[in-house]
C-alpha cells in the first residue's frame, strides 16, 4: 500500500484531496487541511504553502516537520519499533497484558462488522475523552465501510463470547503500519482489553516482513493530556517533531496569543464543543510555534530529550 490507497480512503469518506510537491493533504473540517501520511516529516516551502491556500481558499493547515524546520511547536509522535517484548514492560503493565490474554480472543474481523458493532466501542472511547460530539454514527460507518476491499487496510479486534471487546484500524504504508483508530467498550476495562489488544496487534504488526515501524499518532490538537500516557506505559516511544500550524496570510494577523486566550475561555465554558476545541489547539500550536525551542514549554514525554536538541 502507498500513500494514494490513504488518499483514496480519505475521499470515500467524502474529504477533498490535495497533492502538493511535500505532502498530502485532506480537509480535516471547513477549509482546514491535515497533511497525511501521518508519520511523514515534511518541509514544504513559503510558496507551496501559500499556493496552496490562495488557489483552494484554505484557512488554515497542519503538518509535521523535523526539529530543525523554522518555527513550529515542539510536538511527538508516538512510534514503535522492535524488539517489542513482554519482558521489557513494566511489572504492573505486563501484568495487565497477562490479565488481558487470558480473558479475550485475538482476531482480524471484516470492516462491515467494525461499521456495526464497532460503534459501540467508538462511542464510549469518544465518551471517555469527552469527545462524543465529535463523531456521529453514519461518520463512523462510513469511515469503516470506506476501507473495505482497500489493500493494506486491515481490523483487529478482542472478542469475550464472541461480543467486540475493543479494536484497531490498521494501515500498511509502504514500510510503516500506521494506526489511525483504537476504540474499546468501557465495561471491559477492568480485564485489561486495551492493554492485550495493543501488545496483540503491536506484535502481529511488527512481525510481518519489510516493516520497520509502528506509527501509532501524532500528539492531539485537542484529546486530553492523558490520552497518550496509556500508549507510553505499554512501551511505545515519543519521537521528538515540530507541529506547524500555519493561517492564511489574510487571516495570520489574527493569530494571535490574544485570540488564543478568548478562544480557550469559550471552550472553558463548553469543553465538549468541537469546533472550538480544534480552534483552540491549532491556535495554541500557531502561537506557540513562533517561539524557539528554548522558549517553548516541551511536552513532558520530550523533557528528558530536551537538552540534546538544544544547545
Amino acid at each position: 500500500m502507498n500513500a494514494e490507497t490513504f488518499a483514496e480512503w480519505m475521499r470515500r469518506q467524502g474529504h477533498r484531496i490535495y497533492r502538493t510537491q511535500s505532502s498530502y493533504w485532506y480537509e480535516a473540517g471547513p477549509r482546514v487541511l491535515q497533511a497525511f501520511p501521518y508519520h511523514w516529516l515534511i518541509t514544504p516551502d513559503k510558496r507551496e504553502i501559500r499556493d496552496l491556500m490562495l488557489r483552494h481558499g484554505i484557512v488554515a493547515l497542519r503538518y509535521s516537520t523535523p526539529l530543525d524546520f523554522p518555527k513550529g511547536m515542539v510536538s511527538y509522535h508516538i512510534v514503535l519499533q522492535q524488539p517489542y517484548e513482554l519482558e521489557a514492560l513494566k511489572s504492573q503493565t505486563r501484568n495487565g497484558v497477562k490479565r488481558g490474554l487470558t480473558h479475550f480472543q485475538f482476531e482480524q474481523v471484516s470492516f462491515e462488522r467494525l461499521a456495526i458493532e464497532g460503534w459501540a466501542l467508538q462511542h464510549d472511547t469518544l465518551e471517555r475523552q469527552d469527545r462524543l460530539r465529535s463523531m456521529s454514527q453514519d461518520e463512523w460507518q462510513r469511515l469503516c465501510r470506506s476501507a473495505d476491499g482497500l489493500p493494506g487496510f486491515e481490523a483487529w479486534a478482542a472478542t469475550s463470547q464472541g461480543e467486540l471487546a475493543g479494536a484497531v484500524i490498521i494501515c500498511r504504508i509502504d514500510d510503516v503500519f500506521n494506526v489511525p483508530y483504537a476504540m474499546s467498550r468501557s465495561s471491559y476495562l477492568s480485564n485489561h482489553v486495551n492493554n492485550a489488544l495493543f501488545y496483540s496487534v503491536s506484535r502481529e504488526m511488527l512481525g510481518r516482513e519489510g516493516i520497520s515501524s509502528v506509527f501509532f499518532t501524532v500528539q492531539s490538537l485537542d484529546a486530553p493530556a492523558n490520552v497518550d500516557e496509556f500508549k507510553f506505559r505499554m512501551g511505545f516511544r515519543s519521537r521528538a517533531v515540530r507541529q506547524r500550524v500555519d493561517f492564511h496570510p489574510f487571516i495570520r494577523p489574527l493569530a494571535t496569543s490574544g485570540i488564543h486566550g478568548g478562544v480557550r475561555k469559550l471552550l472553558q465554558r463548553d469543553p465538549s464543543n468541537p469546533f472550538l476545541a480544534k480552534a483552540e489547539g491549532m491556535l495554541h500550536f500557531h502561537v506557540e510555534g513562533k517561539q524557539s525551542l528554548a522558549q517553548q514549554t516541551w511536552p513532558e514525554c520530550l523533557t528528558d530529550q530536551k537538552e540534546v536538541f538544544i544547545h
